[in-house]
């Protein structure tokens, strides 16, 4: 997988569905894991947390609503934007999505052009990139189709793992993340990682961003974990020396 790919966990018993909709989204540069379960789109969760997560309504033993619920109820997941795919198309049935934390449907039959428009669609609006495939803030910017991240018109040249902490970090502005949690997102849940590793690797980048003089935009919040901090902010943590 390339660092900056956006990864989509698609859950679906039916494997001609599943390999429909991988094929599609992998053309269009997404990085899919594919799950026939909750049960096992759990423990893809291992491997590292989802950009974003699609999922049949109908499924064996745990359905793809009630899913979607235990994940709004879970802190690490509740933010992850969902979609589910259902044959159900009567208004109180998208009520019940909607009030269990959906961001939207994509109703029985439909192409496969229409899934991956409003894939585009729900990534945009959850902030995660904008219309030309970019992370901006301020005058950082980083490129999720190339893995590039420019400051102003300079490259900043990062590590893998760098790269995928400040896309977290570029995605989630102004929230102070826990190094467990951040461990979670970045390494994949449940691994055995000191929480060490981070301040290491948060470390480093802020080392990248501090030759163009905005190392300071990472926040150390004693006792809590770190924060990105959108340029303007008057309300700023402690910081790391």
């Amino acid at each position: 997988m390339e660092s900056g790919q956006i990864r989509i966990l698609l859950v679906d018993d039916d494997p001609g569905v599943r390999d429909m909709l991988s094929l599609t989204l992998r053309r269009a540069g997404f990085y899919v894991t594919l799950a026939r379960d909750v049960h096992t789109a759990q423990e893809s969760m291992g491997e590292g947390l989802p950009d974003l997560i699609i999922l049949d309504w109908m499924m064996p033993v745990v359905s793809g609503l009630e899913y979607a619920r235990q994940l709004r109820r879970d802190e690490l997941t509740r933010e992850i934007p969902i979609i589910l795919l259902t044959a159900r198309d009567e208004e109180d049935d998208k009520l019940r999505g909607f009030e269990s934390g959906i961001d939207d449907f994509v109703t029985k039959p439909f192409s496969a052009r229409e899934l991956l428009a409003r894939v585009q669609a729900v990534l945009r609006r959850s902030r995660l990139h904008d219309q030309d495939g970019r992370l901006r803030l301020g005058e950082l910017t980083l490129d999720l189709q190339t893995c590039e991240v420019f400051y102003q018109e300079a490259v900043v040249h990062l590590g893998p793992t760098e790269f995928r902490l400040l896309k977290y970090f570029m995605s989630h502005p102004n929230h102070v993340h826990s190094r467990s949690r951040i461990l979670d997102h970045i390494w994949g849940l449940g691994k055995p990682i000191d929480e060490r590793t981070v301040d290491v690797h948060v470390g480093r980048l802020r080392k990248s961003l501090e030759r163009f003089g905005i190392g300071q935009w990472i926040e150390t919040q004693r006792g809590n974990g770190y924060r990105l901090r959108v340029p303007g902010d008057p309300e700023k943590g402690s910081q790391a020396s």
